[in-house]
């Protein structure tokens, strides 16, 4: 295994052990980046790779225990498709029992247990050259010398060609696009004497002396260095680097960024990032470019390679984005963009440089998904009419008044089945917006017309209570359907009622199947499918859901989602589906009053809990952990229920459901709970989205402050399902954690979508991002996914664009054809 991987191993392993609160290194996770970067592409790790770390590790201080676990398992698995190696177990022998920690943090998939044999090492891939994934960056006008090799250059020979080849730079216009990391701004440099205690700045100096000492019985090795800048001294040390003592020389000039913090009385840096200064850049008193590097390179050799490429070649860019787009947008030239993104004359002229190069990332995304949304609307498909008198007869006989967003969403619905024109409709709702109803009545107008429709949800429990509630809304006396033909087919489905499902599905006796991953298998076969409806859309890949389209003849496609999108993020990621939003909830249901408690008011939630299940309701008491952890700091759930059972509520019945247990053993205690079987439900995060129990009022959240704001929100949506007043109880890990922004912002709101912008700006966009997005967002190195206003300004100019010109025909539109069909070649995400 290449070493930057074993590195990368050994890391998230030693996080994985202290309980995924990110002290593997001092400084958090993120800090490792100054020079694995650099090492990953030294190993000729593929580019992808190295970016999927660097966004991953960049957001992970933000998230919470649960999500870091996700984070790296994912980050883990991803690795492990690309070299298999990473994931291979070695050898017994077998390791030693680790303690339990956060719900679903298993250390990454593959790590290994215990050291074992040794792999062979995998051949070294260098990444793609750097100006094929970036969007415009090659047409038919860009100057031929640009895809000269780079030993073109003077300085840069066969060794040094394949070194750069390492980092993706290939040939002199791979270079253009290689973007710095940072900047170092000489310009507006602090002098030692004025750092105050809690700044993150850069500060220069030259090292006064250096030393290694061993600390926890020679465990550890710490490196102090002393440096001065002629006002005063600063102390820096870094841990565990012992290597450090050969790079570090007296009198040598050095450049340190980061947290300022104090250690008896004196401030210090605790493993800052850091480089040798090259002296005529101090002197020159501007802002200079620090680049992602890899072994054998140096910032001032590769910096001086970039000067010459920058100032010759940027100037002779072709720019593929029209003059029109770029005099409305107010954006800046390309050229001068690359000029100044590499060597800027100013931060104001930095600024406006990285806006035009992210803009022409999001540009194209969304010129993409608009001409994904037309090929699909392009799509024939047969039509579904619904006369006013059917539909509103089937409205009259429900037992509740539908919202204005449900009747919005039904004739959204309504219109694309009678369109002759395939539906490709992403339903997003509020926890609670009733989307059920409006799917229910969706496959009811295929249904009633001879057609079939199927349901797919991701857990057993959701599909029986989508069976329940599709039954009820489509059988009885002003019903569409007969409940026999309305079926439940999931994988513990005893196998003889399997085939008759299938036979009567064959045949077009079922008209409507609800089931789980169970539908997609190869012997289920429609007679007639015409409408799809996904629920929980992004708990299922492209691959699963492409399976069960392709079962029908271009049927309708329906899904549903339960996580409000902030809108940024449904501009960008699913601008190739209509949407239709529900943002208001049912007549009668009330919002869940929810108050934040310090942690020695636990009594009165107690209370609160007892009054509520003496009044005949039922409560949820959720956990961030299975077990209590000697490297987490926040109570247990297993734990904490032999308390609640034996001690606290002794005269009521308590279920206990976390990760650990088997899919049947869960489902065996969620549907215990719903029928009332159990007055308390003890559980981690694992109670699932969409669980309908209408007599749970009341929801204790234990250590609140461990989970996302996103996570809070759906874990409160349990309850508030019936017409009593509801609540919901946040109780932080420690009393100073009562201020919590999130919690207050939960007291604040019970609405989904202000709260999905508040997390979306909080922790970044890794909450909403499912299977479907990897294609979309791996290919942003300038744009960020929270960065509302560009997107918006992009999506706006794309889609006037699109309205004067949707296939690029126009003589001026020739430049950007070419540039798009480069970009967009093989298709980036699906039109599922």
């Amino acid at each position: 295994m290449q070493p930057s991987l074993e590195k990368l191993r050994k890391f998230f392993r030693l996080e994985h052990g202290n309980g995924y609160t990110n002290v593997a290194i001092i400084g958090g996770l993120a800090k490792m980046l100054d020079y694995w970067e650099g090492e990953a592409r030294a190993d000729g790790i593929q580019e992808e790779v190295v970016q999927a770390v660097v966004q991953r590790l960049r957001s992970y201080e933000s998230l919470s225990p649960a999500s870091r676990a996700d984070a790296l398992k994912g980050l883990w698995k991803r690795i492990g498709e690309t070299y298999p190696e990473a994931t291979q177990r070695p050898a017994p022998p077998r390791p030693p029992q680790t303690p339990a920690h956060a719900e679903n943090s298993q250390a990454p998939a593959g790590a290994p247990q215990a050291e074992g044999t040794a792999v062979a090492p995998r051949p070294h891939t260098p990444p793609p050259p750097r100006s094929e994934s970036v969007p415009g960056a090659k047409t038919s006008q860009t100057p031929a010398a640009l895809n000269a090799s780079l030993t073109v250059l003077q300085g840069v020979g066969p060794r040094h060609a394949e070194t750069l080849a390492r980092l993706g730079l290939q040939t002199l216009g791979d270079m253009l696009y290689y973007f710095p990391r940072r900047y170092e701004d000489y310009s507006q440099l602090k002098t030692i004497k004025s750092l105050w205690y809690g700044e993150v700045v850069t500060v220069i100096g030259t090292i006064q002396s250096v030393e290694s000492r061993p600390v926890r019985g020679g465990k550890m090795t710490i490196i102090e260095v002393i440096i001065s800048d002629g006002t005063a001294a600063l102390r820096l040390s870094f841990f565990n680097q012992p290597w450090l003592m050969n790079r570090f020389k007296h009198g040598m000039p050095i450049s340190v960024s980061g947290k300022v913090e104090q250690y008896l009385g004196r401030i210090v840096m605790n493993s800052p990032a850091w480089e040798e200064v090259d002296v005529e850049s101090l002197h020159t008193n501007r802002i200079v470019p620090i680049y992602p590097l890899t072994e054998k390179l140096t910032q001032k050799w590769l910096r001086g390679l970039m000067n010459q490429v920058i100032k010759y070649w940027a100037p002779s860019v072709a720019d593929a984005l029209p003059e029109s787009v770029r005099s409305s947008a107010r954006l800046m030239p390309l050229g001068e963009a690359l000029q100044q993104a590499h060597f800027p004359d100013s931060q104001e002229k930095l600024k406006a440089a990285r806006e035009r190069l992210a803009f022409d990332e999001i540009f194209y995304l969304q010129m993409g998904v608009l001409r994904q949304k037309r090929d699909w609307k392009e799509v024939d498909a047969r039509r579904f009419p619904a006369s006013d008198e059917w539909l509103g007869a089937r409205i009259a006989s429900l037992p509740f008044t539908l919202t204005s967003a449900q009747q919005r969403a039904i004739s959204d619905i309504r219109t694309d089945l009678d369109s002759g024109k395939a539906m490709n409709r992403l339903i997003q709702g509020d926890v609670g917006s009733g989307k059920t109803v409006v799917a229910a009545l969706g496959a009811g107008i295929v249904t009633s017309a001879g057609s079939q429709a199927a349901i797919l949800a991701p857990t057993s429990i959701l599909a029986e209570q989508h069976y329940r509630n599709f039954t009820n809304l489509l059988t009885g006396e002003n019903g569409v359907l007969k409940p026999e033909q309305i079926r439940l087919l999931q994988s513990d489905t005893p196998e003889k009622e399997k085939e008759e499902i299938r036979g009567l599905l064959l045949n077009n006796d079922v008209k409507l199947v609800i089931g789980t991953h169970a539908l997609l298998e190869d012997p289920v076969k429609f007679a007639d499918l015409q409408f799809v409806v996904i629920d929980e859309q992004h708990r299922f890949g492209v691959e699963q859901r492409a399976a069960l389209r392709l079962k029908g003849n271009t049927p309708h496609l329906l899904v549903m989602t339960a996580t409000p999108i902030p809108r940024s993020l449904a501009l960008t990621l699913y601008g190739d589906l209509d949407l239709s939003v529900m943002d208001e909830m049912p007549t009668g249901r009330q919002p869940v009053n929810t108050y934040v408690l310090r942690p020695q008011e636990r009594e009165r939630a107690y209370t609160m809990i007892r009054g509520q299940i003496k009044d005949g309701k039922q409560a949820f008491i959720i956990y961030p952990l299975i077990e209590e952890s000697d490297k987490i700091e926040a109570r247990a759930a297993v734990d904490d229920y032999d308390t609640l059972s034996k001690d606290i509520f002794s005269d009521l019945k308590l279920g206990l459901l976390h990760g650990r247990l088997r899919p049947d053993e869960k489902d065996e205690v969620m549907i215990k709970f719903r029928d009332r079987k159990y007055d308390i439900l003890v559980s981690t995060t694992v109670v699932e989205v969409g669980v309908d129990i209408p007599n749970a009022t009341i929801m204790l959240i234990e250590g609140a402050d461990r989970f996302g704001l996103a996570q809070l929100h759906q874990l409160r949506g349990r309850v508030g399902r019936g017409l009593a007043q509801s609540y919901c109880l946040l109780i932080p890990t420690h009393e100073d954690a009562t201020e919590n922004e999130r919690l207050q912002a939960m007291a604040e709101s019970n609405d989904g979508f202000v709260l999905a912008e508040r997390d979306l700006h909080q922790r970044g966009p890794g909450e909403f991002l499912g299977t479907r997005q990897s294609g979309y967002t791996s290919s942003l190195r300038m744009a960020s996914l929270t960065d509302v206003k560009l997107i918006e300004k992009a999506r706006a100019q794309a889609q006037s664009l699109f309205d004067q010109d949707p296939d690029l025909s126009k003589p001026d539109h020739a430049l950007l054809s070419e540039a798009f069909g480069r970009f967009w070649g093989e298709g980036k995400g699906d039109v599922s």
